[in-house]
């Protein structure tokens, strides 16, 4: 918004997108339309959809980051559990993505006639009235790079998504849609830090030897997605864009890793 967007901000809670969005036009001066929705459920992301669309015309950008976490060892996880952060992160990704590709996105076939010796052919050109397009932005993780412990169903459901943007990126590019991965590392101030690694996670995960040797900032999310929205990327399409400092080479991905680490951590 405070680089000239109109924005739609969605989720389950209306009473908590409302208060955002409130916040967020006093800030930047921009529309800002909350909405309710749930990304498990097709018919829901059809009429949040329909109402952005009613709101504002068009949808240029989708920035697809819905997600469910929890802590938990393989063994322990069951079915549903595993089942949910799938629905969430994999399957609501793709429901937006498809939605907002089949009301808006996707861009108007023309059939030409070339007119040869013996009579003519029908040939596709698919820029002949191309007004739409887009770019969808999914935030992963990088979980899956190097196979993290208590953490299969987010990194089993996030490399999907990874798998999903490199798919959609060859399949929709012609179409003048870029579809780019972004995946955050440990981001202080944040609402999955602090479930994930406990009210004192910024004091512990500072001491870790990270390339870089701090935690990230949430502005510097923002411009990273910002630069994969924006045209200075308008030649990129299909990566996945790793903003972590570094920490996926290096942060323990094992029990007795992360033991030592905690352990450690508590001394100081």
């Amino acid at each position: 918004m405070r680089h000239g967007c109109h924005t739609v901000i969605v989720g389950r809670s209306l009473q908590k997108v409302t208060t955002a969005a409130k916040k967020l036009v006093a800030a930047t001066g921009k529309r800002c339309l909350p909405l309710s929705m749930d990304v498990r459920v097709p018919p829901e992301v059809m009429t949040a959809v329909d109402q952005a669309l009613q709101e504002f015309g068009k949808i240029n950008i989708l920035i697809n980051c819905a997600a469910g976490n929890f802590l938990c060892p393989a063994s322990a996880l069951s079915f549903n559990a595993f089942k949910t952060v799938v629905d969430i992160d994999t399957i609501g990704t793709f429901n937006v993505s498809s939605v907002l590709y089949k009301k808006f996105f996707r861009v108007g076939i023309l059939l030409a006639r070339a007119f040869l010796p013996l009579g003519y052919l029908l040939i596709t050109i698919p820029y002949m009235f191309q007004d739409h397009g887009g770019v969808i932005v999914n935030i992963t993780a990088t979980l899956s790079m190097r196979g993290q412990v208590l953490q299969l169903h987010a990194g089993a459901a996030k490399a999907a998504v990874d798998a999903m943007t490199r798919h959609l990126a060859v399949e929709w590019g012609p179409q003048n849609i870029r579809v780019n991965s972004l995946a955050p590392g440990a981001i202080s101030g944040t609402e999955g830090l602090r479930r994930l690694r406990g009210s004192n996670a910024s004091s512990k995960l500072k001491h870790f030897s990270n390339p870089i040797p701090r935690l990230g900032t949430k502005t510097e999310i923002a411009h990273s997605v910002l630069y994969l929205a924006s045209p200075l990327a308008s030649y990129v399409s299909g990566i996945v864009l790793v903003v972590d400092g570094g920490s996926w080479m290096t942060f323990p991905n094992g029990i007795k890793q992360l033991l030592e680490f905690e352990s450690f951590s508590a001394k100081l």
